[in-house]
């Protein structure tokens, strides 16, 4: 019988991920574990490089993309969801990708402008900012803004010189990416592969606010999933704050949230203690086993970062289900689309060459 991950056996009762198979002490495969669907969730897949966090993101998003009422977002650090436009081995998997995407100026509130440029509101330039950014919508009327002030020179001048650095970026558009562009019925991949840490996160928090302010404006009739791969890379940044309110706040809106990265020590407790699924691929390092132990529900007998309950084969994860207050070893399927994030290999390479 099939277990359903945040939901239990009711197997019937809305859409599911095929997530894949229990997996027996002995390595052989079990019965189907299933992921749900049908409610908003907060998910973290941690592993280490090379374990298979990122195929497992791509399993979810395959299913989501497959799934009516809800309305995936996947944003690419690396390049490697792309794949999912590629064509399925199973049922199609509707994807649009986003190569150069841009967000509109005005989907970041002032803090998060003054964050994003590294002023202090307290500060002349930041404080033009800050008034720029609370009042109009483009970066031409911010800096129109700011140059009609009486502010000392000096202060418009800075003020100036940093919202053209955020225009030199090319992510604020007018025509940038709103809620109707991203809850369409399929799945939408942002790739920011290209991006420097500012601009990227700048992305993010401008998709993040905009998919919790649609839902709780009642703007889009579909349930977004965010699913952010090296997530410590924005929890790290300006976008952290908007990720931390869907974490903490996206439950009642219904904004789901799976964030996976290879450094579960290097995100904040709230992005560990916050999940009601956990999903562990293979990991060694101290502080990131010492995250994990510090989200270790009580219901859990003995450790899950033992040796004999961690995975250690690729594709193996442990699974951690608040919502039913259980714990899963299992494997994941094989993606039905190309997998984008393994690594290249020389041999393979070489190999090409030669057929050329």
């Amino acid at each position: 019988m099939t277990f359903v991950v945040g939901r239990g056996r009711n197997v019937s009762d809305g859409p599911v991920c095929r997530l894949g198979t229990y997996r027996a002490r002995d390595g052989s495969r079990g019965a189907d574990l299933a992921l749900d669907l049908d409610r908003p969730h907060a998910m973290l897949v941690v592993g280490k490089r090379g374990y298979g966090k990122s195929h497992t993101l791509g399993v979810v998003a395959e299913d989501l993309a497959r799934t009516a009422g809800v309305a995936p977002v996947v944003v690419d650090p690396m390049g490697a969801f792309d794949a999912l436009a590629d064509g399925s081995a199973g049922d199609p998997v509707p994807t649009t990708v986003v190569s150069e995407p841009a967000v509109t100026a005005d989907s970041l509130d002032p803090r998060s402008w003054c964050s994003l440029l590294g002023l202090s509101p307290e500060s002349g330039a930041g404080s033009l900012v800050w008034r720029a950014a609370a009042t109009e919508s483009t970066l031409p009327e911010m800096r129109e803004c700011i140059e009609a002030t009486d502010a000392p020179g000096a202060d418009r001048r800075a003020a100036t010189n940093h919202v053209e650095l955020a225009a030199s970026w090319g992510v604020f558009d007018p025509d940038g990416l709103g809620p109707d562009d991203l809850c369409d019925p399929e799945a939408t991949v942002v790739d920011v592969s290209g991006f420097d840490a500012a601009p990227m996160n700048a992305v993010v928090r401008g998709i993040a606010e905009s998919l919790y302010d649609a839902r709780v404006d009642e703007a889009v009739d579909r349930l977004p999933w965010l699913l952010l791969d090296e997530a410590h890379a924005f929890f790290g940044g300006v976008a952290a704050p908007a990720l931390e309110t869907v974490l903490t706040r996206g439950r009642t809106p219904g904004v789901s949230l799976v964030a996976a990265t290879q450094r579960p020590g290097a995100v904040p407790d709230v992005a560990v203690s916050q999940s009601d699924v956990i999903v562990s691929h293979r990991l060694t390092a101290g502080e990131d086993l010492a995250a994990l132990e510090r989200a270790q529900p009580t219901y859990v007998d003995g450790s899950i970062t033992d040796g004999d309950r961690m995975p250690t084969e690729p594709g193996e994860v442990l699974v951690v289900d608040d919502a039913t207050e259980t714990v899963h070893a299992a494997t994941v399927r094989a993606r039905d689309t190309p997998h984008g994030g393994a690594s290249p290999r020389a041999s393979e390479l070489s190999s090409g060459r030669s057929a050329e």
